[in-house]
Formats: structure tokens, C-alpha cells, sequence
């Protein structure tokens, strides 16, 4: 039987020539393709999280994956209906989430592999949502970057996205290229399970959950038809001329200016160029000129148009009506904003874009305005005020009583994490200095909780953690704690700050490249090597192996035990969140485990 990766490759191969793809089915019976989704689900914290079922990934197994084979083969598997759960929206609102049980959630990765090996080549460069290496920040650069010159935009709005994907037409777009009716069949009884809401069932008629594995590539299989419409018959449309004619009282003030200068009245040649570089040089009406931009990031999208107004409503109109006819989605025309760019700012995956004006910003050779017209990011107020509240009572920096039972160095790694992520994301913003605001705001208040978790003053614990770290701008100061530890090991390091506040201008992705003629990153994993060489880590055993999971590390220091149970040991030992035991050995842990107040325990003890 081929390798999993070699399986990929030759589906990413038909990708790329645009062949249609036959026998899809036969390709889940290939174990490889198990251990590969096995590998890169494991780590995730949802893995441990039960569905409508106590399984969860504690007791993964090579039987397991037999028998999942074994069900699909005779096309008996059957999916289980996703258990309902909600998280709060920023809006205050609440959005749905499906939560699958274990070994739908694996099928539903091999199942995203191989549609993505296959749909991947083939998906428009303007959509950056659920991709290998693109991201929120490659759509903002391709913004940024090509979009120079932009007068509206169009921010487009479906309603309810992800609840609304039509069964049918889905099934129906992915039988244009997938030639198997087995593998269509799979994915439409995965769309129809249903879901668990307190327990009752309720049956799915559309949409797709959110939640699900295999629901992202889905919604890009299914929005790709707009992606086309848009490159093959929107863009075309309203795309003409080769560039703008020149404004024509820009040329008559600075040939004025030329004479006056010529003549010796330089003091009123410097009055009328002072005029001129008040005007673009081109003419922003020109009629024989438009241009139309687009760019995609899950079901969020946006429009930049070079025109008028009312050539934007009527792009907005044509948007609506496809999407109802063709894809039977709603575009909500009320939240689908029309922006003047020149005078306000549309809202992107969190960022404010605007376009940029300043006259007194020239080239140091040619002396052209080099900032007018271009796209900028911006972080948006409001972000950073909402952020700095958090950390704030009445308007000055608090401390956190949830954290004071907590060493220093997780209180200062929790504060860094929180930190750092959001900095990061916003680093490609011209104004992200304005963060040194949320700078100060989490550094006083980590100072507070950290004094009034020792009891101490401020001034106290500022000198106490005070240290500085090298930057590519230089020497930055942090807090910082240095935890020693035994054994010639490396000491753990955890600091606040020490992030320069510079705008960058690429992102850094560390996704993996889709392209799988290289194995690289395709390779099993340690975890999945230590499965395959079927050893119980405890006793040696051969027989009946499974890997038992924990959530974290944290889970191994139970209070009051002195002495730990050799697989606590191993585990805390080799800093391991799984250990490939034997049947007999992992029944021996949960029943050492077993709790019966503990929900967690039940559920876990519940694989067995």
C-alpha cells in the first residue's frame, strides 16, 4: 500500500493539472492518511474534548483505526451528531459550535487532507482564509501592497454563512471535479448527522458547523465559485484603461509655476508649486478609468473600487444577486458598507484600512509624492482601548486576583502570551506605537498583582524583575524571572515586553508548504513513531497498545501525594502529554485516576 504522503502527492499532482478525481473512497482505507490526521490532531486542546459521547483521543490506537477502516470498507460507518455548545461573539451575541467525537474527528482530517491536496492548487490567489501558508496578514499585505489608488470600498457581508451553505449545491459543486459517488455520499451524511443541544436532537437541513474539521476547506470549496465569478466576470467588467489622464488643472498651475520661475519671480513660482502638490497629478474622475480589487478571508471579503459611488452600489447589487442565485446566500446589504477611502476607513480582520495623504512626503530623487493613494494599515482605537480596560479598575491599572496563587513565572508568561499575541498580530499597522499605551496599562498591572502577591510595593517589584533584552532595534527593557533548574538543563526564562513597537512589512508564516512532492513536514511524528513500534512504555508489553492523553502537564502535580505513580513520573520526566501504554497498563492509570466527583475523570474513564 502507497504511503500516505505519496498518496497526496499524486492527488495534489491532479490538482494541479485540473483533472477530475476518481476512486477518492478507496483512499480512506489506507492507514498512513489515520496516523498523519492522528499526528495533527493529538496536541490540540480540543482532542480531549468529549463530543456527544464520552471518546475522546485518551486510548488512540491502531485497533481504533482498523476497525474505522473496517466500518467504511463495508460502508457501514455512520456519524455521530455533533454536540452544541456556544461562545460568546464580540457583539455580545452568540455563535454555535459543533463538537464532534473523536473518530468522526479523525475521518473528517483524512478527509480535509485529501481535499486539500486536491482543491488547494486550484483555489484563487485572492482567497487567504484556511490556507497553508496565507493567513489574515498575506490578505492585508496584498491590501496594502496592490491597491494603491483605491476610492471605495465594499465591505461584504454574508449572513450567517456558515449556518446557511446549502446541502445541495455543495454536494453538487464538489461532484464537478470528485468522481466517486461513495466519497459524495460520505460527506453528505456528515452535513445531515445533526446535533445534540441539551440532549435533544435536532436534524441539520444546511450549513455547516462551525467547529467541524472538514468545515473550513468546505466553505472554500463553496465560496471558490464566487472567487470565480469575481476574477472572470466582475473584475473584467469594471476594468479599463491603462492609467489615469492628467488632471488638468494640475498641469495648468505648475506650467504657471515653470513660467514664473523662468521670468525671476521665484516668490510667486514657490506660491503656485505650493498650490500644485495640493492636487493629484492624475485625474481621480477620469471616466475612461476603473479598476476593481478584491480579496477574501474565510466569508469575510473585500472590495476596492476606482470610480464612482453609484458604479459601487451597482457592484454591491450584482454581489447580492449572484450569491442568492447561484450559491443561495444572503448578502446583508444593510452591514455590506459602502467606504469613501479618501475619507473614512473600512474594517478588515481587525484592522482600519485607509487610504493615505500626505503631500510633504517625496521621493529624495525624483521628488514625486510617494504617500498619496497608497493603502494603510491601522490599529483601530477602540481595539486598544477595549484591551487596556481589562487591565484596568476605574481607570487605572489593577491587579488580577485570579493570578496571585500562581508563581511569578506564570504570571508573567500569562501576561506575555496575552501581550505578545496581540502585538504580533498588529505589527504590519503604521500606527503601532499607539500599543504602548496597552504597553503600560499590562506592565503596571502585572507589577501590582505581583506585589500584592508578595505583599510588597510596586518600586520593590520593578527592581526585583527589572532586566533588559537584545533586539534587532537595540536593547529593550523587560521583566523578567530566570527559574534554575537541575541536572545541567536549561534555566526557563519567562519575560514581559522586549517586543519593538516597529511596523513591519512582511509577516512571518511558519505554516507548512501545501506542495507534498516535498516530505518535509509530512513525515510521521515522534508520537506516531512511538505508536508504530508497538512497546508499552511501562511494562514492554506488545500487545493491545494504546497512547494515553492528559490535557497538560499541570495535570501530573496532585497535592498531598508524595509519592508518584511511576507513569507520573515517566510522563513528568520526559515533559510528555501522551505515553504508549499497554491495554492492561492504561486501565491500571485510569483506575488510579478515577475520581468520582470529577466529571473530567468519568468521561475519560469512559474511553475504556
Amino acid at each position: 500500500m502507497r504511503s500516505a504522503v505519496t498518496v497526496l502527492s499524486i492527488i495534489h499532482e491532479r490538482g494541479k493539472q485540473g483533472l477530475p478525481l476518481e476512486d477518492i473512497y478507496r483512499q480512506l482505507y489506507n492507514p498512513g492518511l489515520y496516523l498523519m490526521a492522528y499526528g495533527r490532531l493529538y496536541a490540540n486542546t480540543g482532542a480531549m474534548t468529549p463530543g456527544s459521547t464520552p471518546e475522546t483521543v485518551d486510548g488512540m490506537s491502531m485497533a481504533k483505526i482498523e476497525k474505522l477502516i473496517d466500518d467504511l470498507r463495508h460502508e457501514r460507518y455512520r456519524w455521530t451528531p455533533v454536540r452544541r455548545t456556544y461562545i460568546a461573539k464580540k457583539n455580545g451575541k452568540l455563535r454555535g459550535l459543533g463538537l464532534p467525537t473523536w473518530s468522526d474527528k479523525l475521518l473528517q482530517e483524512v478527509i480535509r487532507l485529501i481535499l486539500e491536496a486536491y482543491y488547494e492548487p486550484q483555489f484563487s490567489p485572492h482567497s487567504h482564509g484556511f490556507r497553508s501558508g496565507r493567513g489574515c496578514h498575506t490578505a492585508l499585505t496584498a491590501i496594502r501592497d496592490d491597491w494603491s489608488g483605491t476610492k471605495w470600498f465594499i465591505e461584504g457581508d454574508i449572513s450567517q454563512y456558515f449556518d446557511t451553505i446549502d446541502h445541495t449545491v455543495l454536494v453538487a459543486i464538489l461532484g464537478e471535479k470528485l468522481k466517486d459517488n461513495r466519497f459524495l455520499r460520505l460527506i453528505s451524511n456528515l452535513l445531515k448527522a445533526g446535533y445534540l443541544e441539551e440532549w435533544k436532537f435536532h436534524r441539520t437541513l444546511s450549513g455547516s458547523p462551525q467547529g467541524g474539521v472538514v468545515s473550513p476547506i468546505l466553505s472554500n470549496i463553496y465560496l471558490d465559485k464566487f472567487d470565480r465569478y469575481v476574477e472572470q466576470m466582475l473584475i473584467p467588467e469594471y476594468t479599463r484603461g491603462t492609467e489615469r489622464r492628467f488632471n488638468p488643472e494640475y498641469e495648468r498651475l505648475r506650467a504657471q509655476a515653470k513660467r514664473r520661475k523662468r521670468a525671476g519671480k521665484r516668490k510667486e513660482a514657490r506660491k503656485l508649486w505650493t498650490q500644485v502638490q495640493r492636487l493629484p497629478s492624475r485625474d481621480p474622475q477620469d471616466p475612461d478609468f476603473r479598476r476593481l480589487k478584491y480579496v477574501r478571508y474565510a466569508d469575510d471579503t473585500l472590495f476596492g473600487f476606482i470610480g464612482n459611488r453609484a458604479e459601487a452600489e451597482e457592484i454591491r447589487e450584482k454581489i447580492a444577486n449572484w450569491l442568492r442565485d447561484n450559491l443561495k446566500l444572503t448578502l446583508s446589504i444593510e452591514k455590506t458598507l459602502i467606504t469613501n477611502a479618501s475619507s473614512d476607513a473600512a474594517r478588515f480582520l481587525g484592522y482600519e484600512i485607509v487610504a493615505q495623504r500626505a503631500n510633504d512626503k517625496h521621493h529624495p530623487k525624483s521628488g514625486h509624492r510617494t504617500v498619496n493613494g497608497k493603502m494603510g494599515l491601522r490599529v483601530p482605537a477602540d481595539v486598544i482601548t477595549s484591551r487596556c480596560a481589562k487591565y484596568m479598575h476605574k481607570g487605572v491599572p489593577a491587579h488580577r486576583n485570579e493570578l496571585i496563587q500562581d508563581d511569578e513565572f506564570t504570571i508573567i508568561n500569562r501576561y506575555h502570551a496575552e501581550y505578545r499575541g496581540l502585538v504580533e498580530y498588529y505589527l504590519l499597522a503604521i500606527n503601532v506605537c499607539w500599543l504602548h499605551k496597552l504597553h503600560w496599562a499590562m506592565q503596571a498591572s502585572l507589577l501590582r498583582t505581583l506585589a500584592r502577591k508578595h505583599r510588597s510595593s510596586l518600586k520593590a517589584m520593578s527592581e526585583k524583575y527589572r532586566a533588559t533584552t537584545e533586539t534587532p532595534y537595540g536593547t529593550l527593557s523587560c521583566l523578567q524571572v530566570v527559574v534554575e533548574r537541575a541536572n545541567g538543563k536549561k534555566p526557563l526564562v519567562a519575560q514581559f515586553g522586549g517586543i519593538p513597537l516597529r511596523r513591519q512589512e512582511r509577516a512571518i508564516l511558519a505554516d507548512l508548504d501545501p506542495d507534498f512532492s516535498q516530505k518535509r513536514g509530512h513525515e510521521p511524528n515522534d508520537l506516531v513513531k512511538r505508536l508504530l513500534a508497538e512497546t508499552c512504555e511501562l511494562c514492554g508489553s506488545k500487545t493491545n497498545i494504546e497512547v494515553h492523553h492528559i490535557r497538560k502537564l499541570a495535570d501530573l502535580k496532585e497535592k498531598g501525594r508524595k509519592e508518584k505513580p511511576r507513569w507520573v513520573q515517566k510522563m513528568a520526566q520526559r515533559r510528555r502529554k501522551t505515553l504508549v501504554v499497554c491495554a492492561c497498563c492504561h486501565d491500571s492509570i485510569h483506575r488510579g485516576e478515577r475520581k468520582p466527583q470529577s466529571r473530567k475523570a468519568s468521561l475519560e474513564s469512559g474511553v475504556q
